[in-house]
């Protein structure tokens, strides 16, 4: 019988793959929304093309909200990380996500996400909550590299 860690990151991944059509080709964390954003999400992110997708999670179900949102470098409008360790990706729309991608947290879990009678799942992202900080640290540095300008050299 799996696990209820396991079966919370089945249904999640469901929520994600069903909208997007490689979703193989992304790697997935949860987050929480904050400063006022709130909200659930399932972030997928890839390093090659660099892009961020953010699916807004129902709170009850755990199941898609709205349709994916697509972050890359044709739509990116900023890009920021705080020193509590937020993210903030805005798009050139005028649509923002603000959101925390905790190593381990407590989840509300419904009963199709969860192989138990309990409705709070505890969720352990260690690696994946590293990983997706490392891929947004590389994002930060390609995007601050597009407004770097090299001198002329001096004759």
């Amino acid at each position: 019988m799996p696990d209820e860690d396991s079966t919370l990151k089945a249904h999640l991944h469901h929520a994600f793959d069903h909208q997007i059509p490689n979703f193989g080709s992304y790697n997935l964390v949860y987050a929480t929304g904050r400063a006022g954003e709130g909200g659930k999400y399932i972030v997928g992110y890839r390093r090659h093309p660099m892009e961020i997708i953010v699916a807004p999670l129902h709170a009850g179900t755990l199941a898609s909200l709205e349709p994916a949102t697509s972050i890359n470098l044709t739509n990116l409008s900023h890009l920021a990380e705080d020193r509590a360790g937020g993210h903030e990706v805005g798009t050139s729309t005028g649509r923002v996500f603000r959101f925390e991608v905790a190593s381990e947290t407590t989840i509300d879990a419904p009963p199709s996400a969860n192989s138990s009678p309990e409705t709070r799942v505890h969720l352990k992202q260690h690696e994946d909550a590293a990983d997706f900080s490392a891929f947004f640290d590389e994002f930060l540095t390609l995007v601050a590299g597009f407004g770097d300008t090299e001198e002329p050299a001096a004759e």
